[in-house]
Parts: structure tokens; sequence; C-alpha cells
């Protein structure tokens, strides 16, 4: 499936950064571990819509997206969801990882590991 003008739809720019500006501790945490090229010198986006979808980061080099779960994940409907999403995505060719929010505080090397691996 193309991906041609997908990315950052004009009509979620307003969402985009309401979501940016009420960053969980998580995605604040994560995003100081990758903002200005930290990790291996990708670039990464916070709250970047593809298509009808705004991720939590993705990274254009890679066409990497990483998503970050809290207690609503949890849910049978929000897996169901979250599920139906992420095959949207890899259907655009785009490479989707999820770690559970407690996970860039207990662990954050391990989520840096995992990132890495997909890196080309």
């Amino acid at each position: 499936m193309k991906n041609a003008n997908v990315h950052s739809k004009k009509a979620l720019r307003y969402i985009r950064k309401e979501l940016r500006n009420k960053s969980t501790s998580a995605e604040i945490a994560f995003w100081n571990m990758v903002k200005n090229r930290k990790l291996e010198g990708r670039k990464f986006r916070r709250q970047h819509s593809i298509d009808n979808y705004i991720v939590d980061f993705y990274c254009p080099s890679e066409k990497l997206i990483i998503e970050l779960d809290g207690n609503p994940h949890g849910e049978y409907f929000k897996i169901s969801e979250d599920i139906k999403r992420d095959e949207y995505l890899q259907k655009l060719g785009f490479t989707v990882l999820r770690f559970e929010n407690k996970f860039v505080f207990q662990d954050p090397e391990y989520i840096t590991k995992e990132v890495i691996k997909i890196f080309k």
C-alpha cells in the first residue's frame, strides 16, 4: 500500500499539539531519551500523524512507530483497537513497537535496545 500524503494531516494539527502539551510522564521520559538524535543519531518526532492516526513517536528514517501504553490499553476493547491500528500501519510499511509505560522507568535500557534492533 502506498503511503504518500499520509503524514501530518492539517486536520489533526490541533490535536497533535494538544497531545504534545499534555504528554504523560512516560512520554516525557522517552522523549528525553531520543530527542536531539540521542539514539544512534536517528531523528524522532512525537505525536506525529499518519493517515487518521496520531502515533506517540515516529522515526522517519526507519519508518518506525513507538507506542507507549498505559492502563487504558489493557482493556480488551482497546487491545482490539490497537491490533487493528497496528495492522493498518504495518500495511502502509511501518514497523510498530509497543511498550508499557512502566518499562520507560523500570528498564529504559531494554527499550533502547529493542528500538536499536530495528535500525537498519
